[in-house]
Protein backbone atom coordinates (compact mmCIF):
# COMPACT_ATOMS: atom_id res chain seq x y z
CA UNK A 1 0.00 0.00 0.00
CA UNK A 2 2.86 2.70 -0.76
CA UNK A 3 0.01 3.94 -3.52
CA UNK A 4 -2.48 5.93 -1.70
CA UNK A 5 -4.00 8.15 -4.86
CA UNK A 6 -7.46 7.11 -6.05
CA UNK A 7 -7.46 4.08 -3.51
CA UNK A 8 -10.40 4.08 -1.13
CA UNK A 9 -10.29 4.36 2.54
CA UNK A 10 -13.42 3.21 4.87
CA UNK A 11 -12.94 5.04 8.56
CA UNK A 12 -15.08 3.78 11.35
CA UNK A 13 -15.51 6.25 14.47
CA UNK A 14 -14.69 9.26 12.01
CA UNK A 15 -16.84 11.98 14.14
CA UNK A 16 -14.10 13.24 16.47
CA UNK A 17 -10.38 12.19 17.41
CA UNK A 18 -7.83 9.62 15.05
CA UNK A 19 -10.84 9.18 13.03
CA UNK A 20 -11.45 12.69 11.75
CA UNK A 21 -8.15 13.23 10.97
CA UNK A 22 -7.57 9.31 9.29
CA UNK A 23 -10.38 10.65 7.21
CA UNK A 24 -8.45 14.25 6.55
CA UNK A 25 -5.32 12.95 5.76
CA UNK A 26 -6.95 9.81 3.49
CA UNK A 27 -8.51 13.02 1.71
CA UNK A 28 -5.18 14.93 1.69
CA UNK A 29 -3.76 11.53 -0.36
CA UNK A 30 -5.90 11.81 -3.05
CA UNK A 31 -8.60 8.81 -1.58
CA UNK A 32 -11.90 8.31 -1.61
CA UNK A 33 -13.26 8.36 2.01
CA UNK A 34 -16.10 6.17 3.29
CA UNK A 35 -16.95 7.69 7.00
CA UNK A 36 -19.11 6.18 9.40
CA UNK A 37 -20.08 6.89 12.79
CA UNK A 38 -22.82 6.97 15.33
CA UNK A 39 -22.48 10.67 16.24
CA UNK A 40 -24.06 12.04 13.07
CA UNK A 41 -23.30 15.80 14.08
CA UNK A 42 -19.37 15.27 14.43
CA UNK A 43 -19.38 13.33 10.71
CA UNK A 44 -20.87 16.17 9.25
CA UNK A 45 -18.06 18.37 10.65
CA UNK A 46 -15.56 15.67 9.39
CA UNK A 47 -16.79 16.19 6.23
CA UNK A 48 -16.65 20.18 6.33
CA UNK A 49 -12.86 19.73 6.82
CA UNK A 50 -12.20 17.32 4.18
CA UNK A 51 -10.55 19.00 1.20
CA UNK A 52 -12.95 20.40 -1.71
CA UNK A 53 -12.47 17.95 -3.90
CA UNK A 54 -12.47 14.68 -1.92
CA UNK A 55 -14.76 12.25 -3.06
CA UNK A 56 -15.99 10.78 -0.09
CA UNK A 57 -19.59 8.78 1.69
CA UNK A 58 -20.84 9.54 5.20
CA UNK A 59 -22.91 6.85 6.69
CA UNK A 60 -23.90 7.16 10.11
CA UNK A 61 -23.91 3.23 11.73
CA UNK A 62 -23.43 1.45 14.75
CA UNK A 63 -20.15 -0.67 14.83
CA UNK A 64 -21.69 -2.90 17.43
CA UNK A 65 -24.23 -3.70 14.89
CA UNK A 66 -23.69 -6.77 12.79
CA UNK A 67 -26.32 -6.03 10.48
CA UNK A 68 -25.32 -1.71 10.46
CA UNK A 69 -21.72 -2.34 9.44
CA UNK A 70 -22.69 -5.07 7.07
CA UNK A 71 -24.76 -1.86 5.28
CA UNK A 72 -21.49 0.14 5.73
CA UNK A 73 -19.75 -2.58 3.49
CA UNK A 74 -22.46 -3.07 0.89
CA UNK A 75 -22.63 0.62 0.84
CA UNK A 76 -18.66 0.96 0.39
CA UNK A 77 -18.96 -1.23 -2.83
CA UNK A 78 -22.19 0.32 -4.23
CA UNK A 79 -20.40 3.80 -4.14
CA UNK A 80 -16.50 2.77 -4.94
CA UNK A 81 -16.54 -0.75 -6.13
CA UNK A 82 -13.29 -1.63 -3.42
CA UNK A 83 -11.97 -1.07 -0.24
CA UNK A 84 -8.01 -0.36 -0.01
CA UNK A 85 -7.66 0.50 3.39
CA UNK A 86 -10.11 0.00 6.71
CA UNK A 87 -9.94 1.55 9.81
CA UNK A 88 -11.14 -0.32 12.03
CA UNK A 89 -11.31 3.14 14.76
CA UNK A 90 -14.33 3.72 16.73
CA UNK A 91 -14.03 3.14 20.54
CA UNK A 92 -14.96 4.04 23.67
CA UNK A 93 -13.74 4.32 27.23
CA UNK A 94 -14.56 3.32 30.53
CA UNK A 95 -12.83 3.60 33.93
CA UNK A 96 -12.91 2.03 37.84
CA UNK A 97 -11.90 -0.93 39.78
CA UNK A 98 -13.21 -3.99 37.93
CA UNK A 99 -14.92 -4.96 41.01
CA UNK A 100 -17.47 -2.78 40.52
CA UNK A 101 -17.80 -2.33 36.63
CA UNK A 102 -21.58 -3.20 35.88
CA UNK A 103 -22.05 -5.56 33.30
CA UNK A 104 -23.61 -2.40 31.19
CA UNK A 105 -20.07 -1.24 31.03
CA UNK A 106 -18.59 -4.43 29.71
CA UNK A 107 -21.64 -5.22 27.18
CA UNK A 108 -21.27 -1.44 25.60
CA UNK A 109 -16.98 -1.34 26.22
CA UNK A 110 -16.94 -4.69 24.53
CA UNK A 111 -19.77 -3.85 21.87
CA UNK A 112 -17.91 -1.30 20.36
CA UNK A 113 -13.78 -2.02 20.87
CA UNK A 114 -14.21 -5.49 19.94
CA UNK A 115 -17.63 -6.95 18.43
CA UNK A 116 -16.79 -3.60 16.29
CA UNK A 117 -13.33 -4.60 15.14
CA UNK A 118 -15.07 -7.92 14.73
CA UNK A 119 -17.95 -6.77 12.43
CA UNK A 120 -15.92 -4.79 10.40
CA UNK A 121 -13.09 -8.16 9.49
CA UNK A 122 -16.13 -9.83 8.94
CA UNK A 123 -18.25 -7.71 6.42
CA UNK A 124 -15.10 -6.19 4.44
CA UNK A 125 -12.10 -8.89 4.83
CA UNK A 126 -14.12 -11.35 2.40
CA UNK A 127 -14.64 -8.64 -0.27
CA UNK A 128 -11.28 -7.29 0.16
CA UNK A 129 -9.86 -10.65 -0.39
CA UNK A 130 -12.47 -11.03 -3.78
CA UNK A 131 -10.29 -7.65 -4.61
CA UNK A 132 -6.82 -9.39 -4.96
CA UNK A 133 -5.59 -5.61 -4.85
CA UNK A 134 -2.93 -4.42 -2.26
CA UNK A 135 -5.08 -3.68 0.69
CA UNK A 136 -4.52 -2.66 4.04
CA UNK A 137 -6.29 -3.13 7.62
CA UNK A 138 -5.76 -0.58 10.86
CA UNK A 139 -7.14 -1.95 13.46
CA UNK A 140 -7.16 1.10 16.31
CA UNK A 141 -6.43 -0.71 20.26
CA UNK A 142 -4.12 1.36 22.86
CA UNK A 143 -1.16 0.78 25.10
CA UNK A 144 -3.68 -0.60 27.27
CA UNK A 145 -3.86 -3.46 24.85
CA UNK A 146 -0.34 -4.24 25.84
CA UNK A 147 -0.15 -3.31 29.37
CA UNK A 148 -2.70 -3.60 31.96
CA UNK A 149 -3.32 0.11 34.02
CA UNK A 150 -4.47 0.10 37.24
CA UNK A 151 -8.44 1.81 36.90
CA UNK A 152 -8.64 0.39 33.70
CA UNK A 153 -9.78 -3.30 33.38
CA UNK A 154 -12.91 -3.31 30.81
CA UNK A 155 -11.09 -1.04 28.54
CA UNK A 156 -7.63 -2.76 28.92
CA UNK A 157 -9.70 -5.76 28.43
CA UNK A 158 -10.99 -4.81 25.47
CA UNK A 159 -7.74 -3.56 23.84
CA UNK A 160 -5.80 -6.74 24.82
CA UNK A 161 -8.57 -8.85 22.50
CA UNK A 162 -8.02 -6.34 19.44
CA UNK A 163 -4.33 -6.85 19.43
CA UNK A 164 -4.62 -10.91 19.63
CA UNK A 165 -6.97 -10.32 17.04
CA UNK A 166 -5.02 -8.00 14.70
CA UNK A 167 -2.00 -10.90 15.11
CA UNK A 168 -3.79 -13.52 14.72
CA UNK A 169 -5.26 -11.82 11.54
CA UNK A 170 -1.61 -10.87 10.55
CA UNK A 171 -0.92 -14.66 10.31
CA UNK A 172 -4.06 -15.81 8.93
CA UNK A 173 -3.36 -13.53 5.64
CA UNK A 174 0.08 -14.09 5.17
CA UNK A 175 -1.03 -18.16 5.35
CA UNK A 176 -3.07 -17.64 2.76
CA UNK A 177 -0.98 -15.48 0.38
CA UNK A 178 -3.47 -12.58 0.78
CA UNK A 179 -2.41 -9.20 -0.30
CA UNK A 180 -3.92 -7.30 2.54
CA UNK A 181 -1.28 -6.23 5.05
CA UNK A 182 -2.35 -5.19 9.02
CA UNK A 183 -1.13 -3.22 11.63
CA UNK A 184 -2.28 -2.32 15.18
CA UNK A 185 -2.03 0.94 16.60
CA UNK A 186 -1.40 0.84 20.06
CA UNK A 187 -1.10 4.88 21.32
CA UNK A 188 -1.01 6.46 24.90
CA UNK A 189 -2.45 9.50 25.78
CA UNK A 190 -3.98 11.80 23.02
CA UNK A 191 -6.70 13.47 23.38
CA UNK A 192 -9.27 12.55 21.25
CA UNK A 193 -12.39 13.05 22.69
CA UNK A 194 -12.24 9.65 24.31
CA UNK A 195 -12.95 10.46 27.91
CA UNK A 196 -16.54 11.96 26.76
CA UNK A 197 -17.37 8.95 24.93
CA UNK A 198 -20.37 8.84 27.84
CA UNK A 199 -22.25 11.31 25.74
CA UNK A 200 -22.96 8.28 22.95
CA UNK A 201 -23.87 5.76 25.68
CA UNK A 202 -27.54 4.03 24.84
CA UNK A 203 -29.51 4.69 27.63
CA UNK A 204 -30.42 0.50 27.34
CA UNK A 205 -26.47 0.13 28.81
CA UNK A 206 -26.46 3.49 30.78
CA UNK A 207 -25.27 2.02 34.25
CA UNK A 208 -21.49 2.75 34.63
CA UNK A 209 -19.32 2.02 37.22
CA UNK A 210 -20.12 3.95 40.59
CA UNK A 211 -16.55 5.32 41.40
CA UNK A 212 -15.52 5.79 37.46
CA UNK A 213 -15.32 9.10 37.85
CA UNK A 214 -11.98 9.79 40.00
CA UNK A 215 -10.10 7.13 37.69
CA UNK A 216 -11.73 9.38 34.85
CA UNK A 217 -10.69 12.66 35.58
CA UNK A 218 -6.80 11.39 36.71
CA UNK A 219 -6.81 9.76 32.61
CA UNK A 220 -8.28 13.58 31.86
CA UNK A 221 -5.45 15.04 33.41
CA UNK A 222 -3.40 12.62 31.93
CA UNK A 223 -4.74 12.88 27.85
CA UNK A 224 -4.68 16.63 28.22
CA UNK A 225 -0.88 16.66 29.19
CA UNK A 226 -0.14 14.77 26.08
CA UNK A 227 2.14 16.13 23.42
CA UNK A 228 1.24 14.19 20.36
CA UNK A 229 -2.62 15.37 18.58
CA UNK A 230 -5.02 13.15 17.07
CA UNK A 231 -3.09 14.49 13.65
CA UNK A 232 0.15 13.50 14.12
CA UNK A 233 -1.42 9.82 15.20
CA UNK A 234 -2.82 9.37 11.43
CA UNK A 235 0.34 11.27 10.11
CA UNK A 236 2.40 8.43 11.97
CA UNK A 237 -0.39 5.45 11.35
CA UNK A 238 -0.32 6.28 7.30
CA UNK A 239 3.31 6.00 7.41
CA UNK A 240 3.07 2.56 8.89
CA UNK A 241 0.84 1.80 6.51
CA UNK A 242 3.16 2.41 3.75
CA UNK A 243 6.16 0.58 5.07
CA UNK A 244 3.52 -2.33 6.19
CA UNK A 245 4.48 -2.18 9.86
CA UNK A 246 2.47 -4.41 12.03
CA UNK A 247 2.59 -2.70 15.63
CA UNK A 248 2.29 1.05 15.83
CA UNK A 249 3.19 2.41 19.06
CA UNK A 250 3.83 6.82 18.75
CA UNK A 251 4.75 6.76 22.14
CA UNK A 252 8.60 5.65 22.70
CA UNK A 253 7.86 5.55 26.87
CA UNK A 254 5.61 2.82 26.47
CA UNK A 255 7.69 0.60 24.45
CA UNK A 256 9.53 0.77 28.31
CA UNK A 257 6.66 -0.18 29.87
CA UNK A 258 6.29 -3.22 27.61
CA UNK A 259 9.23 -4.29 27.87
CA UNK A 260 8.82 -4.23 32.03
CA UNK A 261 5.93 -6.60 31.31
CA UNK A 262 7.54 -8.82 29.44
CA UNK A 263 10.26 -9.40 32.05
CA UNK A 264 7.53 -9.69 34.95
CA UNK A 265 6.15 -12.31 32.67
CA UNK A 266 9.45 -14.39 31.57
CA UNK A 267 10.81 -13.84 35.34
CA UNK A 268 7.83 -15.10 37.08
CA UNK A 269 7.67 -12.11 39.13
CA UNK A 270 4.42 -9.97 39.99
CA UNK A 271 3.16 -7.29 37.79
CA UNK A 272 4.78 -3.98 37.61
CA UNK A 273 2.16 -0.97 37.87
CA UNK A 274 3.39 1.02 35.32
CA UNK A 275 0.13 3.66 35.26
CA UNK A 276 0.87 7.03 35.34
CA UNK A 277 0.96 8.65 38.93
Amino acid sequence: MKELREKVAVVTGAASGFGREFAIRCADEGMKVVLTDIDEGGLATTVARLKPDAQSLALRSDVSNADSVEHLAKSTYDRFGACHLLFNNAGVGTAGPIWLATLEDWKWTFGINVMGVVHGLRSFVPRMLEQKEPSHIVNTASAAGLLAPAGSGVYAASKHAVVAASECLYHELRAQDAAIGVSVLCPAFVDTGISNSERNRSAELAESNPEAKQYADRIKQAIKSGKLTAADIARVTIEAVKSDRFYILPHPNVKVAVEIRMKDILSDRAPTNTSPR
